[in-house]
């Protein structure tokens, strides 16, 4: 890496597990920047140690004030370039530093990304699942019902899926995408990633549900849970349909649907939306 010209904040990608996988440009940069500012400072240290990189590293998350913000970009203004790091993968992706980098252009400060490790793009390439078009909603809230809330809003969408979970409410996570995008929706756990233990298993939501449940060790780690688009996957067979048409004769749709979704073990919601587009 060359002397930058024009006050500069690299936006450093970390490894999210496996050590090796950071690259020669971000060994390169953390060492000619004058400062570093990271998300946890002491697990920051831990991989400078390990790298010999002797660089100061000073605080930057979340909970940074706008006017903390504002001083590390008047710092840089002066001529301390600085990489910004997150605790593992790549800052801004569900990590801090969104306040800090779109403060920089009233600055004039010069924004460089230095690409690298990613657990969203790792996990989506080992997936199978259709990566042309994805949409990425990163941590759901935490409480239930404003996270079937946001899953019900994501129930029709046909892009890929793609979510990071933490390992206390995976399987909670995957029983309220079941209620909502209906049993048989395929999923893909990508859980813990680049690590020792990492494992990628594929099935439906039902099979899923019961694979994490069997074994504890499958619910332990961090997760990133890849789901198949709603138009990717073949919601429900024949049979439900035929049901639907039989109980549709006497019943309302919403009706009929909540009643051939039981029979047949799928979502309500799939039958009633293809009642309104298909000619039944």
């Amino acid at each position: 890496m060359t002397q930058a010209l024009t006050p500069t904040l690299y936006i450093v990608a970390t490894p999210i597990g496996n050590l090796n996988d950071i690259t020669l440009r971000a060994i390169d940069t953390l060492k000619q920047v004058e400062f570093i500012a990271a998300e946890d400072t002491r697990h920051t240290r831990r991989l400078l140690s390990h790298f010999e990189i002797e660089t100061s590293v000073i605080s930057f998350h979340d909970y940074s004030s706008e006017e903390s913000a504002r001083k590390l970009l008047e710092r840089i203004v002066s001529g301390d370039n600085c990489a910004l790091v997150s605790d593992a993968g790549t800052p801004l992706i569900s990590d801090p530093g969104y306040r800090l980098v779109s403060l920089a252009p009233e600055y004039g400060v010069t924004v460089s990304p230095i690409p690298g490790a990613c657990a969203l793009i790792a996990g989506l390439s080992a997936a199978g699942l259709p990566s042309d078009r994805f949409c990425f909603e990163g941590f759901l809230p935490a409480k239930p019902l404003q996270r079937q809330k946001r899953l019900a809003s994501l129930a029709s969408e046909t892009r890929t899926l793609v979510f990071y979970e933490a390992p206390h409410r995976i399987e909670a996570l995957l029983l309220d995408m079941q209620a909502e995008f209906g049993e048989q929706r395929e999923v893909v756990l990508g859980r813990e990633l680049t690590k020792t233990f990492e494992t990628i298993t594929r099935g439906s939501l039902s099979e899923l549900i019961e694979f994490t449940s069997a074994d504890s060790n499958q619910r332990r780690g961090e997760f990133v849970v890849m789901v198949t688009g709603e138009n990717n996957v073949q919601l429900f067979d024949d049979k439900a349909k035929d049901t639907f048409r039989l109980l549709n004769e006497e019943l309302p749709p919403k009706k009929a649907a909540k009643i051939a979704a039981q029979i047949h073990g799928v979502n309500a919601k799939d039958i009633y939306q293809w009642s309104l587009t298909k000619n039944s």
